[in-house]
């Protein structure tokens, strides 16, 4: 540096720079600025391998954004509310690994696990608001219409592979082929096979929360949210009158959502996961929701909003026993199921998992998808509130796992672990932060 500065130094006091010293120096910065130019990391290839996990850090730079004429076509998206949402969000993540923007998918509207043909396909902008997404998740992922694809002939089909030889290192390779070279010729790149749900996983939850973040349910079914949660609200207003004498203490009853899983097919399912992970905490039997329930340290009197699946519903034994104060209601006791019954599968559940969200204490089974998005949706709320403790116990949005015991027998408390963690470490229940 101190020769440059002396050639320098020549030039500015009128001397020339063709001594062969100045020559070679100049030369060897000129290559040192080059070399910075050309090999420069590139996006989306700096990984971290895990056991079987691969972490995909910066796959496509916010600062330039998604592609929006190169596009990426998927299968229809199967099976239940929250499967959907996260096969969704995979899709989404692939894109924007591939640097494109995805074509917006079918959803399912009914839930068939075996029988493909009788799907109920239903458009993503009929749950979901399109423009909406668009504008939260912008600089991160795209949706785009298949109105915008200029020439559909100009399709390159890449199959998913299956089985166990397909490693998840072999599908992030398949990935980084086709998102180079003269794969970017081709305006469209149709992924064939399986349902994204079961592609291997590349992604931290946190990009998942992003994609999640920018959900937004079409104003339809976000009314039909807000006259449940309304009802539920009322109906809490009431019997908090009743039981005030003087209307200036009167304070509104807490709404407590429990997503209680102990319909037969769950039962099955889960004793059959408990023998496989060596574990018993994820059944849970009526008595003991209840009992875990009713331990929650400070909670009196609240409206209990059962979320159970349409076959319960027959089953009024699920509205007994409950501990003394507690209101327990599911649908068809709230005056309600009228609301339901107008949607196919999809849609009610979608008013269902809003419900939950919105509770002031949510109460789920850490071993279920559903229960697991909705308490990743609740813990990004508090950190977006800057709540830097959220085990304390007046914090707002609390939620529970009552498959776990908590303190004096009560469910544990229980707030999704955002850092570096996957998703199915997340709805599997194996990563969470317990207080």
């Amino acid at each position: 540096m101190v020769a440059l500065f002396n050639c320098m130094l020549s030039k500015f006091m009128g001397g020339t720079l063709n001594s062969t010293p100045c020559k070679c120096m100049l030369l060897f910065v000129f290559i040192l600025i080059l070399r910075a130019i050309l090999l420069r990391p590139l996006h989306g290839f700096d990984g971290v391998e895990w056991s079987n996990f691969v972490f995909i850090r910066n796959h496509s730079p916010a600062s330039i954004g998604v592609r929006q004429e190169k596009f990426l076509e998927i299968p229809q998206i199967v099976w239940g509310l929250n499967n959907q949402k996260i096969a969704f969000a995979r899709a989404c993540l692939t894109a924007r690994l591939l640097n494109r923007t995805l074509l917006m998918p079918s959803l399912s509207a009914s839930l068939f696990y075996k029988e493909i043909d009788l799907l109920q396909p239903i458009s993503f902008d009929k749950v979901f608001q399109f423009d909406k997404f668009n504008v939260l998740c912008s600089g991160f992922v795209q949706l785009g219409r298949y109105s915008d694809v200029l020439n559909r002939t100009q399709v390159l089909e890449m199959q998913k592979g299956s089985g166990r030889k397909w490693t998840v290192e072999r599908d992030l390779d398949q990935l980084r082929q086709h998102s180079i070279g003269s794969f970017n010729d081709h305006e469209i790149i149709r992924i064939v096979g399986k349902n994204p749900f079961l592609w291997h996983d590349h992604w931290p939850v946190k990009d998942y929360a992003k994609v999640f973040e920018c959900l937004v349910l079409v104003d339809e079914i976000a009314k039909e949210a807000d006259r449940v949660v309304s009802r539920i609200r009322a109906v809490g207003n009431t019997e908090s009158m009743e039981m005030e004498n003087d209307s200036f203490s009167f304070q509104p009853l807490p709404y407590v959502a429990v997503h209680m899983r102990i319909e037969i097919d769950w039962m099955i399912h889960c004793k059959k996961l408990e023998q496989r992970l060596q574990t018993n905490q994820i059944c849970s039997s009526k008595k003991e929701i209840m009992e875990r329930v009713g331990n929650i340290t400070g909670l009196k009197n609240p409206v209990v909003y059962l979320a159970v699946a349409d076959q319960l519903l027959k089953n009024s034994s699920i509205l007994e026993g409950w501990q003394e104060g507690f209101l327990p209601f599911e649908k068809k006791k709230l005056g309600v199921d009228g609301i339901y019954s107008k949607y196919p599968y999809l849609i009610q559940s979608a008013i269902d998992y809003e419900v939950c969200l919105r509770a002031d204490i949510f109460v789920g089974n850490s071993f279920s998808t559903f229960s697991s998005l909705i308490v990743l949706e609740r813990t990004q709320k508090m950190i977006r509130m800057g709540i830097d403790d959220m085990c304390q116990t007046d914090v707002r949005w609390p939620s529970y796992a009552y498959n776990i015991a908590g303190d004096s027998n009560g469910p544990m408390r229980w707030i999704t672990n955002m850092s570096d963690s996957s998703l199915k470490a997340i709805s599997y229940g194996t990563d969470h932060i317990s207080c």
